[in-house]
Parts: structure tokens; C-alpha cells; sequence
């Protein structure tokens, strides 16, 4: 590997770091982050999922055929626990609607390309956390969209007496076009012009993670006064929804007898959503509820705070167990 590729991979690998200082730059200045115009989002995140596209190739389909149990099991809880958890906190900590909306997106997403690089930090499963990200990015198109749909419906309906109305094939056709379509044609373009892409494989995981920085601190810097305003409670109901995620995803993994490094990687997949996917579906099929991409962006930045510490934890544990 050369010097610059490998400077640029260390690069990608503080996104952490990329994260929290630009979350708390936009928060101190606006004006950094509010250059960022909200119609370039889709753009954005399509250019992150293009990017684990070209990471992918036919072998990472066939390989989930190989881990089965742990595939299945950490698509289920994805697409059972989360959305469950987003409900039981947004009820408990008694929301306002617009944040409940953004708080179920965020549990009914799938698993983030970010968990891949804190897998890849931790010394997990890399290949299992490629499969589980992109099994539950492809069951997105159908299952984010009814998920919310069913979700956001009863809540409303519990808080308000009215069903929020939700475009179900909106949200369809949208995670199609954002998520799915990006995917594809990476993997298309890995499969016919795999040399060139290799020439490109070592800067893509950091224009991802630029990607996703722009995104967060413009939502942050637009939002700033809503989320000043709101207090803690919103900040606690996503904190709550991922440490949950991180937590029950290991715990019920070693209780399938799961290995310790399974079930690590089956944690951090749980625990970490795509963020940049529940931003762009609040806003473009939730505008009515304007504060509804809040969540989304301090869900980037939760997760990745406890994504650092969990790769920590891990690398810690499994290095003390091979002493």
C-alpha cells in the first residue's frame, strides 16, 4: 500500500474525530456548516453509499450463506429491536411529534457503512459486518418504509387522537433512489472495472465520512435553537436508542452462543444506524414537520461517540483473551 493510501485510510478511521469537531464547530459557528445547501443531502448520501458499493463484490453476497444464524439474527433485531426501542423512548420521554418522527426514522434505517470502518477498527468480523450492512441496506427499500409507516401512524394516533398520514411509497421509492440504486452501481462498477476501482478503493471510506460531517453540521447549524430549546430529553431518547442497541445486540448474540467476536460485530451493527438515510427521508417525505431531521444528525454524532468506545472495548477484550 502506498504512503498516501495508507494516510488516507488513517484519515477515515478518526471519523470520530471528524465528527465530533465538526458537530461542535457547527454548534459554536453556524456559519461554518450553514454554506451546506439542504437539496445537496441526497447527493451526499448517495455518494456514501456509492462508496460501500464499490467496496462490495458477488463474493459478499454469497458469503452471508456461510454465517446464516448471524446474518439472521443481526437483521432481526435491526429491523425488530431498534424500531421498538425507538417507540418506547419517544413515548417515554414524551416527544413532541417532530421528533418522534425523526426518532422512529432513525430505529426503522438500517445498519450505517460506519459500523463497517468501527468493525474494522475493533478487529471484529469485517466480513460479517459487511454482509449485515448490506442485507439490511437492501431489505431497507421495503422495510424502512412500512416500519415507519406503521410506527409513526400509531404514535401519532396515541398522542394526538390523528394518524399521521405517511407516504408509504414515497418513502419507498426514495430509499430505492438514495440507498439502493447508489449500491448498485457500485457494485457493478466493481465487478467490470475492478482494477480502476482499486486505484480509488483507499479514498472512498474518507469521502464517506466527509460526506456524512457536511451532513450532520448542516442539520446541527440549521437546528441549533430547536435543539438548545428542546433540553436533554431528545439528546437521552437517542443516546438510550443506540447504548440499547449496542447492549442487547451482544448480550442476546452470546446468548445464541455466539463467538465473543460475532457477537461484538453483531453489537456494533445493531447499535449503529444510518443516520444520513433517516436525515434525507425526514426531510424530504416529513417537510410539514420541519424539526424531524434533528434526531437523525444527533444520532450521527451519538453513534459515533459510542462506536469509538465500543472498537476500545473490543480491541481491549481481545487482546486480554489472547494473553
Amino acid at each position: 500500500m502506498k504512503p498516501v493510501e495508507r494516510f488516507f485510510i488513517t484519515l477515515a478511521n478518526l471519523f470520530p474525530l471528524w465528527v465530533l469537531s465538526g458537530a461542535g464547530l457547527a454548534l459554536w459557528k453556524p456559519e461554518t456548516a450553514t454554506w451546506f445547501q439542504p437539496n445537496w443531502i441526497p447527493y451526499f448520501l448517495g455518494l456514501i453509499m456509492l462508496s460501500m458499493g464499490l467496496t462490495l463484490n458477488v463474493q459478499d453476497f454469497s458469503r452471508v450463506l456461510k454465517m446464516p444464524k448471524a446474518v439472521l439474527l443481526g437483521v432481526a433485531l435491526q429491523y425488530t429491536l431498534m424500531p421498538g426501542l425507538g417507540y418506547a423512548l419517544a413515548r417515554t420521554f414524551n416527544l413532541p411529534i417532530d421528533f418522534v418522527i425523526g426518532l422512529v426514522l432513525v430505529a426503522c434505517c438500517p445498519g450505517g457503512a460506519a459500523s463497517n470502518v468501527v468493525c474494522f477498527i475493533a478487529k471484529t468480523h469485517v466480513a460479517l459486518s459487511v454482509s449485515l450492512t448490506t442485507c439490511s441496506t437492501l431489505l431497507a427499500v421495503l422495510l424502512t418504509p412500512f416500519l415507519t409507516t406503521w410506527w409513526v401512524e400509531s404514535i401519532s394516533m396515541e398522542l394526538t387522537g390523528l394518524a399521521i398520514e405517511v407516504d408509504t411509497l414515497g418513502l419507498l421509492l426514495k430509499t430505492l433512489k438514495v440507498v439502493i440504486l447508489p449500491v448498485l452501481i457500485g457494485v457493478l462498477l466493481n465487478h467490470y472495472f475492478h482494477r480502476q476501482v482499486k486505484t480509488v478503493e483507499a479514498y472512498t471510506p474518507f469521502i464517506a465520512v466527509l460526506s456524512i460531517v457536511f451532513i450532520v453540521d448542516f442539520i446541527l447549524a440549521a437546528k441549533k435553537s430547536a435543539i438548545l430549546e428542546m433540553g436533554p430529553e431528545l439528546i437521552y431518547a437517542v443516546l438510550l436508542l443506540h447504548l440499547c442497541g449496542f447492549l442487547l445486540g451482544y448480550v442476546l448474540s452470546r446468548l445464541f452462543r455466539f463467538s465473543e467476536r460475532d457477537a461484538q460485530t453483531v453489537s456494533i451493527e445493531v447499535g449503529m444506524q444510518n443516520s444520513g438515510l433517516a436525515t434525507e427521508l425526514a426531510r424530504n417525505n416529513f417537510s410539514s414537520y420541519g424539526l424531524a431531521t434533528v434526531p437523525g444528525a444527533i444520532s450521527a454524532l451519538t453513534h459515533c461517540i459510542l462506536g469509538s468506545i465500543t472498537a476500545g472495548l473490543c480491541r481491549w477484550r481481545n487482546a486480554s483473551a489472547k494473553k
